[in-house]
């Protein structure tokens, strides 16, 4: 989700096989019913947001990605649309048992979108383990939702050393397709080798759905509800291709057009839009 153009959707099973263009082998899941509350084995849970009490984002769990980037990466890098916004309900708020990130088209600062990018940043940080979040998304062209990660301390450099996990992607121009994609030095758009794959799930954008990682020493699997859809391998070759030894934080957001999100242009007739979160659950390895 940051400093990045439009990606293709390319896919690698095995990292000793060149790229192919296009969408790897899209499966739909079993189920859309919500998943059994126990948790995984052989992982306990070690961090939740449950949006049970109303009003602004719990501070002890989220804080906030601000303005729209400038000077230093306008646009965010992405040449974003809107403006981020901290402790705005408009924009992030918690009702009805869930989080809510809207986007709105309102001038706010230097823009004429307003959205929110809620980060757990020093408040929820892990090395491995199960990532949980069950969202529904929002819907329209020029809509680009994202659950990410990134590295908290960026102990091999700027993006993409450092590495980037994107937990769950999707446009709304493409409104049936989620897509799982790790960035590194070695394995980034900016190569053309980023490793991505997409799965259909044809009611995203009407009905919650449990997008997931599992995040080990040997590699992150990528799932949506039961079905894992994506994986990448640790190669031991370094840090270039693994960075995942690290620490990295959680990112909620909806950004406005951009590069990849405003493919298509933006629908100025949508809004507001929003991205609901019942739960976010992180669980980690019995020790």
């Amino acid at each position: 989700m940051i400093a990045r153009t439009f990606r293709l959707v390319v896919c690698c099973c095995n990292a000793s096989l060149l790229l192919a263009c296009g969408r790897g082998p899209v499966e739909r899941p079993t189920t859309t019913n919500p998943p059994p509350t126990t948790t995984p084995v052989p992982y306990e849970l070690v961090w939740a947001d449950e949006f049970n009490t109303p009003g602004l984002p719990d501070a002890s769990k989220w804080g906030y990605d601000v303005g729209d980037g400038c000077p230093n990466i306008c646009g965010w890098g992405n040449n974003e649309l809107e403006y981020y916004t901290a402790n705005r309900s408009e924009n992030a708020r918690v009702e009805n048992g869930n989080l809510v990130i809207e986007a709105r088209r309102e001038n706010f600062g230097s823009r004429a979108y307003t959205s929110a990018r809620l980060v757990s940043r020093t408040k929820g940080d892990w090395a491995y383990g199960r990532f949980e979040i069950r969202a529904k998304l929002p819907s329209g062209v020029g809509t680009w939702p994202a659950i990410w990660m990134l590295p908290t301390e960026w102990a091999y450099g700027g993006w993409p050393a450092s590495g980037e996990i994107d937990i769950m992607e999707h446009v709304g121009f493409a409104p049936d397709s989620i897509h799982g994609s790790i960035h590194t030095s070695a394995y980034n758009h900016t190569k053309g080798t980023q490793r991505t794959r997409a799965i259909t799930i044809a009611d995203a954008e009407k009905a919650f759905h449990v997008y997931s990682i599992e995040w080990t020493e040997e590699r992150i699997d990528f799932y949506v509800d039961s079905t894992r859809y994506h994986s990448f391998s640790n190669e031991k070759s370094g840090f270039a291709a693994w960075p995942f030894d690290r620490t990295f934080h959680l990112l909620l957001n909806i950004a406005v057009g951009g590069n990849w999100g405003g493919q298509k242009g933006v629908d100025q007739n949508i809004w507001p839009q929003q991205m609901i979160v019942d739960y976010v659950r992180v669980y980690q390895r019995r020790r």
